[in-house]
């Protein structure tokens, strides 16, 4: 088993709308569905169907929700064993605007997300202490991240942190992360500057470097991303697709990118391969239902090449 994603699950309620709402304002939408998300969710689907060898740990209710996206993990290949499921708290919900430019608008009741607690990683220890790389992101206890990334640095587990939704990190954590994958507010959150361009994502990525990461991925949307290591900086474009819902495009990039690297790629081969897996995603309507298939993103990425 090579990778281990640590992280929510939600239904996603999503309503289409001509626009993203102002506060206070009524905006009579067009097209609603039910979804599966949640970012944790996400990437592990997204990592299962690059063809990853993984487990899925994360925690769910015993409502309808809860019943349904279990059997959907079983049916997408994800171990019944690591779905754990808190019998008085509901499934985490997200309900999300998408306006017909793409852009999106999400709120999110976590639920059983934020049960999902040290003493449930504990008991999985085992299991997380096999893997080559664990992927977390923040939409869990903060707690239960902090002992995850722990336990992964004493056991050479290289942990790739994606942290959204963004708040502060302890230098403590930044120092035991392999990888950290924020997008631009993150970014600035994270080192207080502010990223809207690439000289300023450059020296965001620097700063995260000197507060102890080994890597540095910050993605910059339209505009693709930045990798950076102690010994070198390097952009990497964004492919050109035309983008329906970018509601799950980070978490796409995050899970096949974890699969490549457990795959021996380097990040010249990694991020691409993650570059094409998003751009595909945004393409299509949903969370998981836009994920693309292994077939598919190497059908891309030959297209893609050979222009």
């Amino acid at each position: 088993m090579d990778l281990v994603v640590i992280g929510s699950s939600n239904m996603d309620l999503i309503i289409r709308v001509p626009y993203i709402p102002k506060v206070g304002e009524t905006v009579l939408g067009g097209e609603s569905a039910s979804v599966f998300g949640g970012k944790g969710a996400n990437q592990a689907i997204a990592a299962k169907r690059a063809n990853g060898n993984l487990v899925f740990i994360t925690k769910i209710g015993t409502d309808v929700f809860g019943v349904t996206m279990k059997k959907h993990f079983i049916k997408e290949g994800l171990a019944q064993e690591s779905t754990l499921v808190d019998p008085k708290v509901p499934t985490g919900i997200a309900q999300i605007l998408v306006s017909e430019k793409g852009e999106n608008s999400i709120a999110v009741a976590p639920g059983a997300n934020m049960n999902l607690c040290r003493a449930d990683i504990e008991k999985l220890k085992p299991v997380l202490k096999k893997a080559s790389f664990a992927l977390v992101q923040l939409e869990i206890p903060l707690e239960t991240v902090t002992y995850t990334i722990e336990t992964a640095f004493e056991n050479d587990v290289k942990v790739i942190l994606n942290p959204a939704p963004a708040q502060h990190l302890t230098e403590d954590i930044l120092q035991k992360t392999w990888l950290i994958t924020p997008n631009e507010t993150e970014a600035e959150i994270l080192t207080g500057i502010k990223v809207t361009d690439l000289q300023n994502a450059e020296k965001a990525a620097k700063e995260l470097l000197n507060k102890g990461v080994k890597q540095v991925i910050i993605t910059l949307g339209a505009l693709g991303c930045l990798h950076a290591n102690k010994d070198h900086i390097k952009h990497y474009k964004a492919y050109h697709v035309n983008a329906v819902d970018t509601t799950a495009a980070g978490d796409v990039f995050n899970g096949t990118l974890a699969v490549a690297l457990t795959q021996h790629k380097n990040f010249s081969e990694a991020i691409p391969f993650a570059n094409a897996a998003a751009a595909i995603s945004v393409t299509r309507n949903g969370a998981q239902s836009s994920i693309p298939s292994l077939d598919e993103i190497q059908k891309f990425l030959k297209i893609n090449v050979a222009n």
